[in-house]
């Protein structure tokens, strides 16, 4: 795996891809810098060897074109900010601008260019614009792990116009290394906790990790298919009914591997998808008619926090239950603190997804995991087996 820890960027223009696709508000202020703050360990490492950057990234799902929300314009206060130094920005990615101010970049200049994706040409991986984004750099190296599972023009073709010169970041080559730390350089017991709304969104990864598991714990809303696959009553929860043969088929082959799944024993259940909405804990198999289960239930997060609590290494995707609600994030929140502790005791623990992320991040706990992704789907898909176009573009 070549990084840019091995080359020395002295006079070189660096184009990094990074992921600035981060959150606005409503005054165009960007409220989670995260992605941001975890690619300026790259940017650093090149202009402290004397080198200059040209930054490239997407910002949203444009549809039409050039638009003021989705310009990448709105990130340069922060950016500026954390850098200490002053951006110089491109207003269109491939234009004369961005060739004429790339062309006359110092040593220590950092240069933004606008959203790849005003063009549709980037998400339909066109060698053209590759080539013209690729003439503005010197050196390609790949930050950003959040659209490896993408062959998008910026993040797997523009790397074959530099066959010698080609590299991950900091980020993507951490990301690579603490995901491989779930998937090949195993401390067991390995305990994977899964969540959020669909079972078709993760059943890919389920059977993957069948074979790499010791414990498989299922929460939110996907738990309802596995429990009416089994004859259980849920109510108005949930549920996909055209996965109950899938859903039965995994379980099937966790026993026959000897894999423990664990499965909600007692549900937050209410009368409405409501935060003030009344509600009852129940058993998790008979939730009355007319009622939906919105969180994993007392009994239930003491069963989870125990099996967390016996494992060397933790993987989590997904939460629990409507967390954004606060009548149901304690299965959420009690899950990630089961999973602080155990890191805290030496387990290795690995955390990613947009709800999960934003689950930490709410009970401010993201400093305290082993290791928190930045990208849910390239995750996942890496998880899953699948070869990230983002990654072979640089590995071959």
């Amino acid at each position: 795996m070549r990084t840019i820890e091995d080359f020395n960027f002295k006079g070189k223009r660096a184009l990094i891809r990074v992921d600035f696709n981060v959150p606005l508000d409503e005054h165009y202020r960007v409220t989670d810098t995260t992605r941001i703050d975890a690619a300026l360990p790259t940017i650093r490492k090149i202009l402290g060897d004397g080198g200059s950057v040209i930054l490239m990234s997407h910002l949203g799902r444009p549809k039409e074109g050039p638009a003021d929300k989705f310009s990448l314009w709105h990130v340069i206060p922060y950016l500026s900010k954390v850098l200490g130094r002053g951006i110089l920005f491109a207003g269109d990615c491939i234009g004369e601008e961005a060739k004429k101010l790339a062309g006359g970049l110092q040593p220590g200049e950092v240069l933004l260019l606008e959203n790849l994706r005003f063009y549709k040409q980037e998400e339909k991986g066109d060698r053209d614009f590759a080539a013209t984004l690729a003439s503005l750099g010197d050196v390609y190296v790949n930050d950003a792990f959040g659209t490896a599972h993408r062959a998008h023009a910026s993040t797997s073709i523009i790397a074959g116009f530099f066959p010698e010169n080609k590299m991950f970041g900091y980020l993507m080559a951490g990301e690579l290394k603490n995901i491989n730390r779930v998937l090949v350089d195993i401390q067991r017991p390995f305990t994977a906790v899964l969540g959020g709304a669909k079972v078709s969104g993760k059943i890919e990864v389920i059977n993957n990790l069948l074979g790499k598991v010791d414990n498989l714990i299922i929460g939110g809303g996907m738990t309802f298919t596995f429990i009416k696959a089994m004859g259980g009553h849920i109510g108005r929860s949930l549920v996909e009914d055209d996965l109950l043969d899938v859903a039965l088929k995994a379980m099937d082959e966790a026993k026959a591997r000897g894999v423990s799944i664990a499965l909600p024993e007692d549900i937050v259940a209410a009368d409405a998808f409501d935060n003030d909405a009344r509600q009852q804990v129940c058993d998790a198999t008979t939730i009355p008619e007319e009622w939906l289960g919105l969180d994993i239930g007392p009994a239930t997060r003491k069963t989870f926090a125990e099996v967390i609590s016996r494992s060397s290494t933790i993987l989590w995707n997904g939460p629990m239950g409507v967390f954004e609600m606060p009548a149901f994030e304690k299965g959420t929140r009690a899950v990630a603190e089961a999973i602080v502790a155990a890191t805290g005791k030496g387990a290795f623990s690995l955390v990613g997804g947009g709800d999960s992320v934003a689950a930490i991040n709410k009970y401010h706990l993201g400093d305290r995991f082993s290791y928190v992704s930045t990208g849910g789907g390239a995750m996942l898909e890496y998880i899953e087996g699948k070869e990230l176009p983002g990654v072979k573009a640089i590995t071959g």
